[in-house]
Parts: structure tokens; sequence; C-alpha cells
């Protein structure tokens, strides 16, 4: 389930559970500000455990709760929503990685969030951000991780363009460079492979430009390490300095003989291949010079938590922006939300959603279950959930998206009962929600303000009772007529609405 948010935590923490590594930081948040007091990191490799099945295998996934373990240890009573964990992209693909995920947070105590490519440019973008100096130029960001690689063009603080390419250095690492040799031709391989990739991509950037490229990674700052420790600047990457590193790897031909200094044994592996990565980057973007921040993903997480105690949730920033996009009818979604928030409020308690995080679906629901109506009336509903479930919504996880696809799917006629309980135990709290959404709307239907504003509501289990002013639903046979084809529709789902 998505996770609620204490009230202004003092500590606050962010994992990333990353494809080659798993990062901790542990931060004091105080005005505003961040200051970091612990940072964890270890190699896990879990891209390395994806089989041909896109499965995690249960070597790569040990190694990973193992670290976990080690991890929880630090962040042990810290309240839920002080703590964010973000999954990218060795479990955006994995197809077993509930599996993962529900051992992970067993251990944690905390909710694991998978995010989308472009979610994690976004928090990479943040990160890097409130690192370096503020500066009025455009940066392109990039951050070659062990299964993505993100790309980012922003000015400030404010992400314009966010990319993410199915090219890492494990992943690339498994197809090029598996028994450790490295030689022309498949460096040559790889290389080739990226710049496909890029392809996609290039004219965008090009056509947006910046000012300065940063790159964010641990692939980007070991090679500009090992350029330094060759005499080819002080740890920034150069394109004259890749080309001699190359030529460097091609004479050692093995990755157990990179011995570059400030190299950690454990990243030789990867090396060739996010060398590869890196140069393709710097042809197709015509580069000469890149710079490294240590600000990256992790950190942006960090932000983005405070952002959200204090008040600048970007999702709710996005929300409106979709809304805007499918030309809602902001009035009628207030109207709805306001009466789904009173009827969330009087029956939280007796249908166990006591939980904040819940209401604020419910609120999320309600501004853009109208979103669809701007493609057909017909089958709106359907087409809204499409619009949320695959657009690209800055701040939502996955999870957070499909929930909210989901009762805007219900919002209306049929609810598809076999969806929600892929959901498990949240499944019938996200019934209920829609449930109450189905009534804020259906008491709304006719656009305006209603003046039945004493509508009571008393739930017990799985009955539903909705207590009209007496001889209110007579004057208004339209909404009368409306709940007694609702009560019809909610038995489908085990629901009984009685209306009086």
């Amino acid at each position: 389930m998505p996770q609620s948010q204490a009230k202004n935590p003092s500590l606050i923490a962010a994992i990333d559970l990353g494809s080659n590594s798993f990062h901790m930081v542990v931060a004091k948040a105080q005005n505003g500000e961040i200051r970091i007091l612990e940072r964890l990191g270890e190699k896990v490799q879990l891209a390395a455990g994806i089989d041909e099945d896109r499965k995690l295998n249960e070597e790569s996934m040990q190694r990973g709760l193992d670290c976990l373990k080690r991890f929880a240890q630090l962040i042990n009573g810290m309240p839920l929503g002080a703590v964010r964990i973000v999954g990218t992209n060795a479990l955006r693909e994995a197809r077993n990685r509930n599996e993962f995920i529900v051992r992970a947070e067993e251990i944690l105590g905390h909710t694991v969030e998978v995010i989308s490519g472009r979610e994690e440019a976004r928090l990479i973008y943040l990160g890097v951000s409130h690192t370096l100096a503020d500066t009025p130029g455009k940066r392109l960001v990039a951050d070659i991780g062990g299964g993505s690689t993100e790309f980012v063009i922003g000015q400030r603080f404010e992400p314009l363009l966010r990319e993410s390419l199915q090219m890492g250095c494990v992943s690339y690492t498994q197809r090029y460079f598996r028994d450790g040799k490295i030689t022309p031709a498949r460096y040559a391989q790889a290389y080739t492979a990226a710049r496909l990739e890029i392809m996609s991509i290039e004219h965008a950037l090009h056509r947006l430009g910046w000012d300065e490229a940063i790159g964010s990674s641990g692939t980007i700052r070991a090679i500009g390490l090992a350029l330094k420790a060759g005499g080819h600047g002080n740890g920034e990457v150069n394109a004259e300095g890749l080309a001699w590193l190359k030529r460097k790897l091609f004479k050692l031909g093995e990755v157990e003989k990179i011995d570059f200094e400030g190299i950690k044994p454990d990243r030789r592996t990867i090396f060739p291949a996010g060398l590869a990565i890196l140069e393709a980057i710097f042809d197709s973007l015509e580069l000469q010079r890149m710079d490294h921040c240590d600000g990256a993903l992790r950190e942006g997480v960090l932000y983005d938590l405070l952002g959200r105690h204090h008040h600048e949730d970007v999702r709710e920033r996005t929300l409106s922006s979709l809304m805007d996009r499918y030309h809602v009818d902001r009035e009628q979604a207030a109207r709805v939300e306001r009466k789904a928030l009173r009827a969330f409020d009087q029956v939280a308690k007796a249908w166990d959603l006591k939980d904040g995080v819940w209401r604020e679906l419910l609120s999320w629901a309600a501004k853009v279950h109208e979103v669809g109506l701007d493609i057909a009336h017909y089958h709106f509903h359907k087409h809204g959930a499409y619009l949320i479930e695959h657009s690209d919504l800055a701040g939502f996880s996955r999870e957070d998206q499909q929930m909210l696809a989901l009762l805007v799917r219900g919002h209306r006629r049929n609810i598809p009962k076999d969806k929600f309980a892929d959901f498990g135990e949240d499944g019938i709290k996200l019934i209920r929600l829609c449930v109450l959404l189905r009534f804020a709307i259906l008491y709304h239907h006719i656009r305006g303000d209603q003046q039945a504003s004493q509508v009571k509501l008393r739930a017990d289990g799985d009955h539903l009772e909705v207590i009209f002013p007496e001889g209110w639903l007579e004057q208004n046979p339209l909404t009368q007529a409306d709940f007694e084809q609702e009560a019809q529709w909610l038995t489908r789902v085990g629901i009984v609405l009685t209306v009086s």
C-alpha cells in the first residue's frame, strides 16, 4: 500500500534499490534543509540475477535481502513516512519482483516503491540540483545505472526533459563482457548498442540544449578517477581521456587486470561496459567534458520527501497539470472531492481506513476521475484509467498509479472486482474507497451544489447505509433512481447499500 506521512519528522531516510548497488542515506531535516548523517552502500548486482525469463534468481535476491538486514538497523524505530524506499530498473524488469518486495518490506518495516524510469530521472535531477550551486544555465545530467541510464535536462531546480534508456553497466557486462575478456570487437558491440539506444532521444536533447554536462553515477565517478590517475584531468571526464582509457583497457585485455587508483575491485567487472556507454553518450551528444556530482537518486528522494512534509508535494502539481491537459471541470472535481472526503471521514474507522494515505488516494481519484471525458464520453472511465496508468506522472510510484487508475476505472458502472483482488488485502480497502467515490459522484450527478449537506453515512462490514434528510429523495427522483441502480452494481462486489 502507499505509505502515509509522519508529521515533520526530524530524521528522514532514503534507500535506493539499484540494479548494481543498494544505497541508503539518513539525514536530519531542519528548516527546510537536509544534513546527511549517515551513508551506506553495498554492491548487490541485482540485475545480474535476472534470467532469460526475466525473473530474479534466489541468489541475487538473497544478496539484496542480506544487505537490507544491515540497512534495517539504522532505520529501526523511524516512523512510517519518514523513510522512502525506491526500486529502479532491476525491479521494474523482474517479473517476480513482488516476491522480493514482500521479503524486503518484512525486513525494513516500510513500503518499497518501484518507480518508473522517468520518475527515477526526476529524482536524480532533484538530488543533483540541490547538491550543486544554483546557476541560471541549463544542465544535462546523465546517470549510468546497473540496468538503465537516465538523462535529464533541467534549469535550476526544474527538470525540463526526462528520459530513461535500457542500457546499464551490469546488463551490458552480462551481454558483452560476461567472461571478463576485453576485446575491441566486444567493446564495439557494447558501444554500438548504446549509440542505437541514444538515437531515440538525442534529437530532443539537442533541440533543448544545455550549458554544462553533469554525471551523477558511480560509474562516471570511477571513470573520472581513472582518468585523473592517468594524468587526464582532475576527476572530470573529457573526450580525449575516454579515448586514452579505451586504448588502455584493450591493452589490459581482462577486467581482473584493471588496477586504476581509486577504482574499487568490485567495480572492475562492470568498468568496460560503463566506459562503452559513456563514450557513446559523449559521441552521440557531442560532449567534450562532463563533471561529476555526488548528489543522485537517494538525495533526490530525501528532498522529495522533505517537500511532501512541507506542503510542496510534486504529486499535487502533477495532478493539476493532468487536469489542465485533459480539460477537467475543476468545479465539479472539487465538489466531488469535498463530498467524498466528508463521506470518508464518517466511515474511516468502521471500514479500517484510518491511515491518512487512503484519504489522500481518494482525494486524488476525485480530482482526476473525469480525465477520460476529453477522449470520449463512451467508456470514459476506461479511457481515464488507461491515461492515468500509462502517463508519466511525476512523484507517483507504479503502485500509486495502478491504484489511482483502478479507482477511476471503477467509478461508474461495473466494478472490476478481479482487478481489485490483485492488490491482496489492500484490495478490500480500495473497493471501499471506490464505493465512497461513486457515492460522491452520484450525489453530484446534477452538476452544481446540492442542498442536502447533512447526508449521513454508516458502515458496518460489507454494509453501507446512506441517510438523506427526510423527504429529500422524494424531491430529487433522479438521485433516488441513481442510488437504487447503484445498490444493484454494488452487490456484485459484496457491498450491501441501503438508502433512506
